[in-house]
């Protein structure tokens, strides 16, 4: 697959790249939401930055990874193909890069902090430097296998006041991962459906870490 399979933004590194941050976005949004946090998690440029767009165009808007029916429980029908479209085009972007997978940060926000993990942790796929969940969950699909990865670096950040996806999930995906083995670090902040600024700031440091 292509780079061309997904509309995507890319920012470049300033030098020669130290890594890839692959930033995605969550539901109704598009390539250009997350722009600014590849500034707030990479100021000094050290890192090539990709934002691909959501494959689907449903009500009320803006483009989406998969259908939502409940919760915690994507559509397999529809998050099924995009998860393999977007498994495909991030192998693009690390084989266009020449940076391999350990050199890879999956980052996103609701919809796509869900991709962030079911990219991170599936079976089969390669093992990534970290991953960057923002107000998600880790996925229920059929025929998503996830694998443990234990000492894999992982942030995840949810607001208790969150009336999207309720912070019960993030509390769920922190146990679950925890109870797997992987480096977890949790936050919770009293905001709605949306990242808090002590949130980016744990992301940041989790980021630092896994690309020194």
């Amino acid at each position: 697959m292509s780079l061309d399979s997904l509309a995507f933004r890319m920012r470049p590194a300033a030098g020669e790249a130290a890594g890839v941050l692959v930033l995605t976005h969550g539901r109704g949004a598009d390539e250009h939401d997350l722009e600014p946090l590849a500034h707030e998690l990479d100021p000094e440029r050290r890192l090539a930055v990709f934002l691909p767009r959501g494959p689907l165009a449903l009500p009320p808007g803006g483009a989406h990874w998969y259908v939502v029916r409940e919760v915690g429980f994507p559509d397999p029908t529809t998050f099924v193909p995009a998860y393999e479209r977007l498994s495909g085009w991030v192998d693009a972007v690390v084989a266009e890069t020449g940076l391999g997978p350990e050199r890879l940060v999956l980052a996103g926000f609701s919809q796509g902090a869900v991709m962030s993990h079911s990219l991170g942790l599936a079976s089969g796929r390669p093992r990534p430097a970290a991953i960057l969940a923002m107000s998600g969950f880790v996925p229920r699909v059929e025929g998503l296998d996830l694998e443990s990865r234990a000492g894999l670096p992982v942030s995840i950040s949810h607001g208790s006041l969150d009336p999207i996806i309720g912070v019960e999930f993030g509390r769920d995906a922190r146990d679950l991962l925890t109870g797997a083995g992987l480096d977890v670090l949790y936050r919770e902040d009293p905001v709605g459906h949306t990242i808090a600024p002590g949130a980016l700031a744990q992301a940041k440091s989790v980021l630092e870490a896994a690309l020194p």
